[in-house]
């Protein structure tokens, strides 16, 4: 293999030459720690050796969220303790991943908005510095789920963040003075920003929230060094807007091809205000020089008011990081009919398909099914369900094309009831995790169904453009949340652990063979990542609603970090203090989530756990 190309992730299979992406029938015995593929790692530039660091929400360039330090292990973990932690200073969905890089921590927290360092090399982790964004107070009433942010990310000395208010931040991670500032959109017409910088090379990516309010979405390219706009692609309009160019972009499906289908597949003007924000993970494949981005949900959720197939929303790009040109593009549920909106992670994978080995992405999909897409043409290789599902029949392998339940498609007037999963989905932007060890996806994700009725509904700048009245409850079997294992070879859950209330943390999983996860009433967890056994857990003062992330300090020694504060749009009623007499209250979730109020509180802290330092 010595002039073989780096290939991501690659997962060598032994009984690869006998097909092992078959789907085995759902009673077919999976061993605990048996597994459909052994694995054997290349170089690879998507994913390279861990050095110790997280310096990215997404751990690395394929979203694996994978630590391979051991320190803390199987045998090890239950005697993880709090080794320090910092107060947020304010309450609100604490949603940033905890990132370090150099010997410093850093997040982001809720609004105010606050960047904080924390030194690493000193006991107690005392802060070093904090940048203040102070967005504007009335933003807080343009966003959809309160102004959350999901973190920070490093690169080359400097400290990249988002603000609700559209700006874009470059601070200097050694004294935090600010580098460069640029604003991006028009807070005041729902266009805000809640999604995690992502940094190619010298380009930082950033996308927009606000589709609720009709913002139309985008996803823009800026020189790392000055803040300048390269770039700027949308994700309704013209081919020129979308930034495809004929001579480079090569759908796999025809529904994709044809001039101008960000127009065309809306009602006159109405791409203007039709949504498609780009707020989720980005991804990049070194080796093809792509990025992978989701978009989200059309404007307004009532689908009677946008006929078509409403391009390019609730999809995927594959993009060039320097020009932003579209290479293919696959929709995971077009002319959306429940908010499903496709921002979930990308993971960047090679794996065995019908005897050879497949570039692909992964991706957990708020439709309730698991995707394997070949990332170099966007084909659809798998589309497996990992939830109950009544909103839809399947995805036609042939085609690409979601079959939509036709007893469930929403009419004027009519209320259904039982659409699962509902419209936060199978699973939301909470991220998965890769391990390489045991070549399996663990997926925080709900169990939730709902009740949903379409009215009317006028655009109006800066105010909600829904038209939609949802009501959400637990899923089959009462439970409404699932922490699972994933094996993506053999297309099939591997083991679970049924959870009160939605997941709605995000993962990491490392090479000692331990999983971390965070639940809405505040514990997190450490589980084995062989067969879900639960291993340790810590009660933290608020729910939780971040990402877990792993590291090396100076010391040498493994921590683990995870932001505690319950909110966003699973948190709301406690953090606003919601009636639950209202069932439609808090876009859906205020019938189910009452109870919530009475077994945590609003908070905001961050916990960093290490083993005791003699062991």
């Amino acid at each position: 293999m010595k002039h073989a190309k780096p290939v991501a992730l690659s997962l060598i299979v032994l009984a690869l030459l006998a097909g092992c992406n078959r789907k085995p029938a759902a009673n077919d015995p999976v061993a605990p720690g048996s597994r459909a593929a052994t694995m054997a790692h290349a170089p690879d530039p998507a994913s390279p050796r861990d050095d110790g660091q997280w310096t990215m929400p997404t751990k690395d360039y394929a979203n694996t969220r994978y630590s391979e330090l051991t320190q803390i292990n199987k045998q090890t973990v239950s005697h993880l303790q709090a080794a320090f932690t910092v107060s947020v200073g304010a309450s609100g969905g604490q949603e940033s991943a905890p990132i370090v890089a150099g010997g410093t921590l850093f997040f982001v927290s809720h609004y105010p908005t606050t960047l904080f360092a924390v030194d690493l090399s000193q006991p107690g982790g005392p802060v070093k510095w904090r940048y203040e964004a102070r967005p504007p107070s009335g933003v807080k009433g343009e966003l959809c789920c309160e102004p959350v942010n999901r973190g920070p990310t490093y690169a080359n000395g400097t400290v990249f963040f988002n603000t609700p208010d559209t700006r874009t931040v470059a601070v200097d991670a050694a004294t935090g003075q600010r580098k460069w500032e640029v604003r991006l959109g028009d807070w005041t017409r729902g266009d805000t920003m809640t999604m995690a910088p992502f940094v190619v090379g010298d380009t930082v990516i950033v996308g927009n929230s606000g589709a609720e309010f009709g913002a139309r979405g985008w996803i823009v390219g800026l020189d790392a060094a000055t803040g300048a706009i390269r770039w700027r692609a949308y994700s309704t309009g013209p081919d020129s807007d979308v930034l495809i160019d004929p001579q480079v972009f090569k759908p796999f499906y025809p529904q994709y091809r044809g001039k101008d289908l960000g127009v065309k597949e809306w009602p006159a003007d109405a791409w203007k205000i039709g949504g498609g924000t780009v707020w989720g993970w980005i991804s990049y494949d070194p080796e093809q020089d792509l990025i992978f981005h989701g978009t989200s949900n059309p404007a307004p959720w009532n689908h009677l008011q946008r006929p078509g197939e409403n391009s390019w929303t609730n999809g995927v790009f594959a993009r060039e990081p320097k020009t932003g040109k579209a290479h293919w593009f696959y929709a995971y549920s077009p002319h959306d009919l429940w908010d499903h909106s496709g921002v979930n992670e990308n993971i960047v994978l090679d794996l065995p398909w019908g005897g050879k080995v497949r570039k692909a992405i992964v991706r957990p999909e708020r439709n309730g099914y698991i995707y394997v897409l070949d990332r170099t043409t966007g084909e659809v290789l798998a589309a497996d369900p990992f939830v109950h599902i009544t909103a839809s029949q399947g995805v036609n392998l042939k085609t690409g094309r979601l079959k939509f339940n036709p007893d469930m498609i929403p009419q004027a007037g009519k209320v259904l009831r039982g659409v699962c999963p509902n419209s936060p989905g199978a699973k939301d932007w909470n991220p998965s995790a890769f391990s390489k060890a045991t070549g399996l996806i663990y997926v925080p994700h709900n169990n939730l169904c709902m009740d949903w009725q379409t009215k009317p509904v006028n655009y109006i700048a800066g105010t909600p453009y829904i038209g939609v009245t949802p009501r959400f409850y637990p899923g089959p079997g009462g439970d409404a949340g699932e922490f699972m294992a994933w094996d993506p070879v053999a297309r099939r859950k591997v083991w679970t652990i049924k959870e009160r209330w939605p997941v709605w943390s995000g993962a990491a999983v490392t090479a000692g063979g331990v999983v971390f996860y965070g639940t809405l009433e505040g514990w997190f967890k450490a589980v084995d990542a062989d067969t879900g056994r639960e291993l340790w857990k810590f009660k933290t003062g608020s729910g939780i609603i971040g990402q877990p992330t792993v590291f090396r300090g100076p010391d040498g020694r493994q921590y683990v970090a995870i932001l505690s504060g319950v909110g966003g749009w699973v948190g709301s009623i406690v953090t606003n203090n919601l009636d639950p007499r209202d069932p439609s209250a808090q876009k859906g979730f205020a019938n189910m989530t009452g109870e919530l109020k009475k077994i945590t509180q609003p908070g905001g802290m961050l916990y960093v756990f290490a083993l005791p330092p003699n062991g």
